[in-house]
């Protein structure tokens, strides 16, 4: 694989654990990749999570297996195999706000949360917030050593029905009632993340093995879903949204740059609808109003054809 010609200063480094539902669709892929290749991040371990409420298309409890297989596939088509932890996420949505749900994907969160190292850990959360919600609850002392990056929710100040929310309300509130430092990339703007097909086939499929696989994989589900579901507006047939890059966005962004969030105490979900409850007196929490959706995108594109080379 090709190498960058630049170096990041270590004491701009941070620790970095992923934590994706890698085979619900296919824009979780091209994240992971990003996160790979982006030296600014200290990877320390990749959590598979369920996505286990997702329309019949898996069967109950088999998702997290799911995901923790296509972070394989990723890795291997990265010639990554046995770089990183690879660990499974809880397999189903936590029960109630109260009981946590164990696996090795919490433990992981955990562990890495509890090391004697002052460099800043953060988490990535592309799907699910269940794992961190749970290890939370196992050991609530990890509050204070690492900051969630969350993908999800829907947009403010109404919210209502999104997909990674609907995975486990629960352990949104969870987290939510929780003193962990959040910053959340809600729906309205994640879904600013916009591809086109074409685009992608010039930038992303000639860009070696890891290349080819994050282009295959969407395109094929792109025609399966589309030819399954064609009385919902999604997929779209000709775009597609990379929303997962909101996580590599939040830590890429110039610090200065405050006018692309604010922060209000961090609210809870209606069970039901989805929908904010605004009247808190929670500690505070980042909220994405805008991201640099260019740049984002066109450094993952750079760096899928540096390291083809």
């Amino acid at each position: 694989m090709g190498k960058l010609a630049y170096e990041v200063p270590e004491g701009k480094k941070v620790r970095y654990i992923i934590h994706t539902d890698c085979k619900n669709e296919a824009d979780d892929q091209y994240t992971v990749a990003h996160c790979l290749m982006t030296p600014l991040l200290d990877i320390k371990g990749i959590i598979a999570a369920h996505f286990d409420k997702s329309y019949g298309r898996y069967p109950a409890g088999a998702t997290a297996k799911a995901s923790y297989d296509e972070i394989m596939t990723v890795l291997d088509n990265m010639d990554l195999t046995g770089k990183y932890p690879v660990k499974c996420g809880a397999a189903v949505a936590m029960s109630d706000e109260n009981t946590p749900v164990d696996s090795d994907g919490a433990r992981l969160i955990i562990e890495e949360a509890m090391k004697d190292d002052k460099r800043p850990l953060y988490i990535g959360l592309q799907g699910s917030i269940t794992d961190l919600a749970s290890a939370i609850l196992l050991e609530p002392k990890i509050c204070d050593r690492m900051t969630a990056i969350w993908i999800g929710g829907g947009e403010y100040p109404k919210g209502g029905t999104e997909f990674n929310l609907s995975q486990d309300i629960a352990a949104a509130n969870v987290v939510m009632n929780s003193s962990m430092p959040l910053w959340q990339v809600p729906s309205n703007i994640y879904k600013n993340f916009a591809v086109s097909l074409a685009e992608l086939q010039v930038k992303v499929k000639p860009c070696g093995k890891i290349g080819e696989y994050l282009f295959k994989e969407l395109t094929e589900l792109n025609m399966q879903l589309g030819n399954a579901m064609p009385e919902f507006d999604w997929p779209h047939g000709e775009l597609w949204g990379l929303g997962d890059e909101g996580v590599i966005a939040a830590l890429m962004h110039e610090g200065q740059r405050r006018d692309m969030y604010h922060e209000i105490p961090a609210p809870t979900f209606d069970y039901e609808t989805m929908e904010y409850n605004l009247d808190t007196s929670n500690r505070k929490i980042r909220i994405y109003d805008m991201m640099d959706y260019r740049l984002t995108l066109e450094d993952l594109f750079a760096k899928l054809k540096i390291f083809s080379e």
